[in-house]
């Protein structure tokens, strides 16, 4: 039986051993196809001839007669049956879409993408389906994104710089807002010996961004040009090389995060020279870790790093070191919104994983990524667990961190109570450990629950000391959930100029580096069109809400896409509130659906 491919990604079309055949017929033939084929789960008849055949005379006939005929297309009698309609794709037939954004897909071929889903397939007379649509094209159009930088990093860890160039320069085209990619092209511009076109693409990448977006770039992108040799270490042997790991690591936990790179750079080379694969994937571990935790904007480069960590771990069977390096890569993911392929980098740090402290380190990654897509059955299983295992083995820090993140889902929940409790025993933690670095995490959300509860006094002091460390620690993420919350504070006392000032500031500091935490920052641009709602200022409403909904539905942050729809619909996009009707109904949270509802 000849292969059959549906190509959904450009004009749609259905090919037969590589030449196209039968089509279906309308513009709706190719919607219904599309949404069965990337719906989370299979829909019923009843819905589908809701949102396509409303208007028709039988709508479920309609659905049959549609459905009958993309079977004939195809050549599966048994596909696209039942009630649910479920699609019951064999191994004879491949979806690009689906097949693109698989790990075991073919990396030329994510080159030869053009296109968005569906190509021309635009439906006036089904707006929630058109809604459904511009939303599925941004998910789709990250996932791509997020598959090319994996392959460009892969290249780039592996030495062969000259192969990770076009699929930097493909995820620039796909996204050429996202300083990363840029930074990804000019580092492998560069490792290739092409430094004229490294420092091209910076002067590219700097108009774009004073043009468009009227931002700078950071200092990371020019830092990127420069090839970083491993410096020739004045001493030999593998003691020199312990010692440098040691001064490094010992360098960061005290802060001085300059001089702990330099000995994490020195230590990876002298392993190399005295041959202790071992020793180089523990530095080189080290150092991707130190350059993503300790640094911002620095998580490109941790990521390359990293990647080369995994593969002399493996060389040397250095299976904790190898969790280790897994697990951060699937970190830099989640907080990149790049859903899919942080579940692939944490599933397999797990599958190694071996000690309880391991496993509540990745559980809590795990329920960071569950919790930012709103998966919040998944999300407390993998943090409650995480916590119980981080008690277990004695590591209050871990189970502090995944505590907090209980915490913000109960409070995304309206579960006060319980955020509450969870929360408190989180903020005992972090000061029994004297946590600084963290404090203005778990401050902020505490604070938000005091505002809610009308304690006022309480909540601002919170808000404040949060804004104070976090400045202090210079944590984008801190800044933005604390000016956020000073914002609500402002807004709640009717001082709408005020709160419009902090929610500026909370946007500016939240999105100021390149490797921001996304949730962070989609969550203070929905506060901010609220916001401009509550105050009538509908023009500043529309973009804001407009760019929330291109974030969250880029990085799949599916509550925050209903609230972005929410917003559309409140200036007046009726189709966006029957999106966000939709939208909410696949989200466990009571809370959420009841605001979408009303």
């Amino acid at each position: 039986m000849a292969m059959v491919t549906i190509r959904l990604l450009g004009a749609p079309v259905i090919e037969y051993g590589g030449a196209p055949g039968r089509q279906p017929r309308g513009r709706k033939a190719w919607a219904l196809l599309g949404y069965l084929v990337l719906a989370e789960r299979p829909p019923s008849r009843r819905r589908l001839a809701e949102l396509f055949f409303a208007d028709a005379e039988d709508p479920l006939g309609a659905l049959r007669w549609t459905l009958a005929e993309l079977r004939r297309a195809i050549g599966g009698p048994e596909l696209l049956s039942g009630d649910p309609v479920v699609t019951a794709l064999d191994g004879t037939t491949i979806v690009d879409v689906l097949a693109l954004t698989e790990p075991s897909a073919e990396p030329e071929s994510l080159l030869t993408v053009g296109g968005d889903l569906l190509e021309g397939v635009e439906l006036e007379s089904c707006p929630e389906f058109e809604s459904w649509l511009l939303v599925e094209r941004r998910r789709v159009a990250g996932a791509i994104e997020a598959r090319l930088r994996q392959n460009a990093i892969a290249l780039l860890a592996a030495g062969q710089s000259n192969a990770a160039i076009p699929f930097a320069a493909k995820a620039v085209e796909i996204n050429p807002y996202e300083q990363g990619n840029h930074e990804l092209l000019i580092r492998s511009l560069a490792a290739s010996s092409d430094r004229v076109g490294a420092l091209r693409q910076i002067a590219i990448c700097e108009d774009l961004f004073r043009r468009e977006l009227g931002i700078g770039v950071s200092g990371s992108l020019r830092d990127a040009a420069e090839v970083r040799p491993r410096p020739g270490p004045p001493l030999t042997g593998r003691a020199a090389a312990v010692s440098q790991l040691q001064a490094g690591r010992a360098a960061i936990v005290a802060g001085a995060v300059d001089a702990g790179l330099q000995c994490l750079r020195q230590a990876a080379a002298l392993a190399v020279q005295c041959h202790d694969k071992t020793l180089e994937a523990r530095a080189l571990a080290a150092l991707g870790g130190a350059l993503v935790h300790a640094i911002r904007g620095h998580d490109e480069e941790g990521a390359i790093i990293l990647h080369e960590a995994v593969l002399v771990a493996e060389q040397a069977g250095e299976r904790p070191t190898s969790v280790l390096a897994l697990r951060e890569l699937g970190f830099i993911e989640v907080q990149a919104g790049r859903r899919k392929t942080a579940d692939e980098w944490l599933s397999k740090a797990q599958a190694l994983a071996e000690t309880d402290a391991e496993s509540a380190a990745i559980l809590g990654v795990r329920g960071m990524n569950s919790s930012d897509r709103a998966d919040y059955p998944a999300a407390f299983d993998q943090l409650g667990e995480s916590a119980e295992l981080a008690a277990r083995c004695g590591d209050p820090r871990q189970q502090a961190w995944s505590l907090s993140l209980v915490g913000r889902a109960h409070l995304l929940r309206s579960e006060y109570s319980q955020a509450a409790t969870v929360l408190a025993e989180t903020l005992e933690l972090v000061r029994q450990e004297r946590w600084i670095a963290f404090l203005p995490w778990p401050q902020a959300l505490a604070a938000e629950l005091d505002l809610y509860a009308g304690k006022l006094d309480t909540s601002a002091e919170g808000f404040e000391q949060a804004w104070a460390l976090g400045c202090q620690l210079n944590d984008p993420c801190w800044e933005g959930m604390a000016g956020r919350g000073l914002a609500l504070l402002h807004a709640g006392r009717g001082d709408y100029p005020g709160a419009t000032e902090w929610l500026d500031l909370a946007l500016t500091r939240a999105s100021r580096e390149p490797d921001r935490y996304q949730w962070v920052h989609a969550h203070v641009l929905d506060t901010a069109t609220g916001t401009a709602l509550d105050r009538s200022d509908g023009e500043r409403a529309q973009g804001l809400a407009s760019s929330l909904a291109s974030l969250a539905a880029r990085c799949d942050l599916r509550e925050l896409q209903v609230h972005a729809q929410l917003h559309l619909g409140r200036l007046g996009d009726q189709r966006a509130t029957a999106a966000a009707r939709s939208l909410s109904a696949d989200i466990d949270n009571p809370a959420l659906r009841a605001l979408a509802q009303s």
